[in-house]
């Protein structure tokens, strides 16, 4: 494996800054690019990879989720990402109660719940205001729009299918890859192409309408859109074929043949991989990535490897019918094959920035124990600053560096209430008070905000009972 790695700044013109920390035009970036000879060699490294991920974020001692991503942009399709559950996420990530399933929304499944209703009921269309007042048998349209404003895409779902969610973009993307999600007046924009094709003729590419069908709706429903009877958007003119405008209705998956499930995600839904399981639906802050590439850009580049004669793949792992391993077979010859690459990422100051914000209470701060300024922070009492070196030297005084605690001394000249107040603002993860049991018995007072400690420890205990703590921090 060859491996490119770096630290650096990054630049991005954030269109709509927000969460002061999270959101920033510059920003560090860890960025990791993996080159394989072969397949079996790739997807090792990126197991590899996204193991020492997951043991950086164990170290952070902060509740963490690792998703089953899509890949998007970079391409692939082997990604995931690594999150931080919280309030103030902008991305949604869907996991199971019972089950180790967790995905991000945009790729996240949900079992399909038995559809019921009554084929021989009278269906009706409501209108999106109506939506929150419509029965149970009523259906209505989404309507989104290619980027090419050439092709209109009609989503028919049951309002009362959707228990608070809305339409699941992702699951139209899915299967109309050139949606444009952002629209809003898709039907007018539409329109307004139709129109010119019609004005100008000789227009290479007639407009076109595609219809989604959710599987909550009846065929009934389905044969009416497919007729072009239930879209009011014709109620007033004549159907689209009369146009030369061409329609097509899709019910099921063009991938799996599954039933079209085009609606949000919601809480309680039920799991895709067990039998049992609930989904539940989080707040999240994606703070790393990682993406098997393959050979997506190897291959238009042409950046090839030579693979010389007896190269034998050690990692191969070919089963024979029976399941028994097969002897794997050198190359007779050499021969020059594409690289197969891996791009993994951690958000350096974008991590820092969601700790803060994960974990910040009303008093300030509050740091894990691994990238806070110092693991403690020994404040005295006015009187007591020389005593208190005697502390600082029972802490930092363990045989190795991994026994010795990286403390502070607040030695400044400020009030006793000042240096708390700073200390809980700063957020150490320790505070050690020497103070009126000093004067008393020779102990030391330890607090923890993150944990709910406080407690009076003697001297010679000290260094033990401030280790014990930060274990769990």
């Amino acid at each position: 494996m060859a491996s490119a790695n770096e630290i650096a700044r990054k630049y991005r013109d954030e269109l709509r800054p927000r969460h002061g920390l999270l959101r920033g035009r510059e920003f560090i970036m860890k960025d990791l690019y993996t080159f394989d000879a072969s397949l079996n060699l790739a997807l090792a490294t990126y197991e590899e990879v996204r193991a020492a991920y997951v043991r950086l974020f164990d170290e952070l001692k902060v509740a963490y989720l690792v998703a089953e991503a899509d890949s998007g942009d970079m391409g692939g399709d082997l990604s995931h990402e690594f999150h931080f559950p919280t309030s103030k996420g902008e991305d949604h990530v869907i996991s199971c109660r019972s089950c180790d399933y967790v995905a991000n929304e945009e790729l996240a499944e949900s079992a399909l719940r038995p559809a019921i209703f009554d084929q021989d009921s009278a269906w009706t269309f409501v209108s999106a205001d109506q939506e929150d007042g419509a029965g149970k048998n009523a259906f209505t349209v989404w309507r989104g729009i290619s980027r090419d404003r050439n092709t209109l895409i009609n989503v028919w779902y049951s309002p009362s299918g959707l228990q608070g969610g809305e339409v699941n973009t992702h699951a139209v993307k899915a299967i109309v890859p050139d949606l444009d999600p952002g629209i809003e007046n898709a039907a007018l924009l539409w329109a307004q192409t139709m129109e010119k094709s019609m004005l100008e003729g000789g227009v290479t590419e007639l407009p076109k309408i595609i219809n989604l069908v959710d599987y909550r709706l009846p065929s009934s429903v389905a044969e009416s859109v497919k007729s072009g009877l239930a879209d009011p958007l014709w109620a007033s003119s004549a159907q689209p074929s009369s146009f030369g405008i061409k329609s097509s209705t899709v019910v099921e998956s063009p991938s799996d043949g599954q039933a079209l499930n085009l609606l949000r995600i919601t809480e309680g839904d039920a799991c895709p991989r067990c039998d049992h399981g609930s989904l539940k639906v989080e707040k999240a802050i994606e703070l790393g990535h990682t993406f098997f590439l393959g050979t997506r850009y190897s291959e238009p580049l042409k950046a090839l490897v030579t693979l010389p004669a007896g190269y034998q793949d050690v990692e191969s792992s070919k089963k024979g019918a029976d399941g028994s391993a097969q002897a794997v077979v050198p190359l007779p010859a050499a021969v020059h094959v594409p690289m197969q690459m891996g791009c993994h990422g951690i958000g350096v100051s974008r991590l820092i920035g969601a700790v803060a914000e994960t974990l910040a209470d009303e008093k300030g701060l509050n740091w894990p124990r691994v990238i806070a300024p110092y693991e403690a922070v020994i404040v005295p009492t006015r009187g007591l600053e020389h005593e208190a070196g005697d502390v600082y030297d029972a802490l930092a005084s363990g045989e190795t560096q991994r026994q010795s605690i990286d403390a502070v001394l607040d030695d400044r000249p400020n009030s006793f209430p000042w240096k708390m107040q700073d200390a809980d603002l700063v957020g150490f993860p320790i505070i050690v008070v020497v103070g009126r049991g000093w004067k008393e018995s020779k102990t030391c007072e330890v607090q923890c905000r993150r944990l709910g400690v406080k407690k009076s420890v003697p001297l010679d205990n000290l260094a033990g009972e401030v280790q014990e703590l930060l274990v769990q921090l």
